[in-house]
């Protein structure tokens, strides 16, 4: 991603394992999970699989082999007696970022591998599942609670790449001249949702407690729970629209650098930025490339596919600023964990509508903060080759918090630290507004 793989969706060592799963209930989810990954490429062509339209975009074979990898690497071969790889070449093909498990091949070279093929890599699925079946089914008692764990932590790791495989398909078949739909037919109409009007609501401060609380399975870097003090502030209802972010266009928001940061500014410059990445005018309107081609702007729906630094700079000429994730976490305590996920099959950020006092929290967009992705007080990082990755991503990143319409139901939590650098625009992130209360 630079964060392309996993760990820019806050992909950290195991934290614990699922109430403590049962074979029956685990092997049940491993399936369901599974066969959701290739439910998500069904609409695609065989010539969809390959490409890699950038470097922080991974063509969707290697998403498909990565995840499979995974389960291999670290289930099968510690625990699956007398275990052989697949195939000795693939350990190097689709690792990604673990360096104390081996080398592996370049990411931004990845859409060059037309080989193994898509059957390949469809059969190797086959086969590691099979494995991964008998295992839960007949592993050793002794075992079983660290065999829990890791396929519990290779879940939703898959899980976090269900959503990057679309995110980056989309991205694929935006540059595409011919603007090909992922998928035909509608989702839920946002254009004709009606949008709440922007309420800034009052949070009393204080000492307040943030980070995992459970049960349940968590990645590392959600906690330790600790206590920070916040003062009072306001953050808004709902996340800002795009016919809110077309009002800032409009006011020549992309040709101020007063309210830019700095590098915010450099990257307008150097990349031309008029408007979030997915929008183009068409006869004077705009419209935005989606999951079912090129369609007018969802003027009530939230805005996505904007960078940290869009995000500031709009809460800047708004007279706002952005929340910090304590903000957040403590703002939505007591928010219902539900919303515009993938199994809702919208596949676009829906218009904000409901009678809680903060809408829009979890699913539709991921929220920037204006949090730095850094350690909490008391993190230490997990020894082995699954916790190498955890501290050295903790540099140059931003927080954001919530999910998305790609993202699954079950892998989202209060506590849950998704994480991308400033400039980054082809996740699905969008942002709500906050201010001091003094």
């Amino acid at each position: 991603m630079a964060l392309h793989d996993a760990p820019s969706f806050g992909e950290t060592a195991l934290g614990a394992a699922e109430s403590e799963p049962t074979r029956i209930s685990l092997a049940k989810r491993f399936t369901e999970v599974r066969k959701q990954t290739m439910a998500l490429v069904l609409p695609l062509e065989v010539e969809d699989f390959v490409v890699q339209s950038m470097p922080d975009v991974s063509p969707t074979k290697w998403h498909m082999a990565h995840t499979t990898w995974f389960f291999e690497t670290f289930v099968l071969a510690p625990f699956q007696s007398g275990y052989k790889p697949y195939n000795e070449q693939y350990s190097f093909l689709f690792n990604s970022y673990y360096l104390q498990v081996g080398q592996m091949h370049a990411r931004e070279r990845r859409g060059v591998l037309s080989r193994p093929t898509v059957s390949d890599v469809t059969a190797y699925r086959l086969a590691v599942d099979a494995e991964v079946s008998d295992l839960l089914a007949n592993a050793a008692d002794s075992d079983w609670v660290e065999i829990a764990r890791r396929v519990a932590l290779g879940l939703h790791h898959e899980q976090q790449h269900q959503e990057l495989l679309l995110m980056d398909i989309k991205h694929v078949l935006s540059c595409n001249p011919m603007k090909p739909s992922y998928e035909r037919g509608s989702g839920a109409n946002a254009t004709a949702s009606p949008t709440e009007p922007l309420v800034m609501h009052g949070v009393a401060g204080g000492v307040v407690s943030i980070g995992f609380e459970g049960p349940g399975f968590f990645f590392d870097n959600e906690g330790p729970r600790h206590q920070t003090l916040l003062e009072d502030y306001r953050i808004a209802n709902r996340c800002i629209t795009n016919g809110e972010f077309s009002d800032f266009i409009a006011d020549g928001g992309y040709q101020r650098p007063d309210i830019w940061l700095s590098d915010g500014w450099a990257r307008v410059v150097a990349e031309d930025w008029k408007a979030p990445l997915y929008w183009q005018q068409v006869s004077g309107a705009w419209h935005e490339f989606g999951m079912r081609g090129l369609h007018p702007i969802a003027t009530n729906a939230p805005v996505a596919h904007v960078s940290y630094y869009e995000a500031d700079a709009y809460a800047r000429w708004a007279g706002a600023r952005l929340p910090t994730e304590a903000e957040w976490e403590h703002a939505n305590c007591a928010t219902k964990l539900s919303g515009n996920f993938l199994e809702s099959k919208a596949l676009e950020p829906q218009a904000a509508h409901g009678e809680e006092p903060l809408l829009q929290s979890f699913g539709d967009v991921w929220e920037f903060t204006q949090s730095s992705y850094s350690a909490y007080p008391g993190f230490r990082i997990s020894e082995g080759a699954l916790g190498e990755y955890n501290g050295k991503f903790m540099s140059g990143q931003v927080v954001t918090r919530g999910g998305s319409c790609f993202t699954s139901n079950s892998h989202v939590r209060l506590s849950y630290r998704n994480f991308f650098k400033p400039h980054q625009r082809w996740c699905v992130q969008g942002f709500r507004l906050a201010r001091d209360d003094r």
